[in-house]
């Protein structure tokens, strides 16, 4: 994967648009984050992912997904976008998605 991959993904849902982040490339929501790229080490901060599940990511998948201790105590987890699985992604982010967007569009969406 590749960032222009992810942004090419999150834009087919209404309400998402670029923008940056910490002077970084971003997607964001109705103006809240969605995902982030750090283009320091091309991975990408994913928003919404609690502990346990992020713990479990790391586990089964430790080649893409990881944790600095920044992020320890928020629902993040770190995703590297050479090894993330395109459909694992879609879901996080999809997710994400949903808890950000109004109701209306969620709606015209799923139709």
């Amino acid at each position: 994967m590749h960032w222009n991959d992810v942004v090419t993904m999150a834009l087919r849902w209404p309400e998402v648009a670029e923008a940056t982040s910490y002077g970084e490339p971003s997607l964001k929501v109705r103006k809240r984050l969605l995902a982030r790229l750090r283009l320091h080490d091309d991975s990408i901060v994913l928003l919404g992912v609690p502990v346990a599940e992020r713990e479990h990511l790391i586990e089964l998948m430790p080649e893409a997904f990881f944790c600095e201790p920044h992020y320890a105590g928020y629902d993040i987890v770190l995703a590297r976008l050479a090894h993330i699985p395109a459909e694992v992604l879609e879901r996080i982010l999809e997710r994400r998605w949903r808890s950000s967007a109004t109701r209306r569009a969620i709606a015209d969406f799923d139709q």
